[in-house]
């Protein structure tokens, strides 16, 4: 199964695409979210607060950081594509 955000990262590690290029992919593509759970009480944020992290999302930022941890981007292409998919997410909000 492919990932178009390893892909893309890929891409800009090995020199085949620029920073402005994956970084203009990135503002294109809509990004999957997480459910929200609020706690509602005391109990339930414990509850909350020893749960594992979220799951793995394939085609997630979760992707972006993993490239990062693994130095695979340096600090200003994190930057960069970070404020990518913030612009992005910013952006399908306003539309939905």
């Amino acid at each position: 199964m492919s990932n178009e955000v390893i892909d893309l990262l890929t891409a800009l590690h090995e020199g085949t695409m620029s920073l402005n290029e994956v970084a203009e992919r990135f503002r294109e593509r809509s990004w999957p979210t997480r459910p929200s759970v609020h706690p509602k009480t005391h109990l339930d944020l414990a509850e909350a607060d020893l749960r594992d992290p979220d799951p793995y999302l394939p085609d997630f930022h979760d992707d972006l950081a993993a490239a990062y941890d693994q130095a695979r981007l340096t600090d200003e292409q994190y930057a960069v594509l970070a404020a990518a998919i913030a612009e992005s997410i910013r952006a399908h909000e306003q539309d939905g």
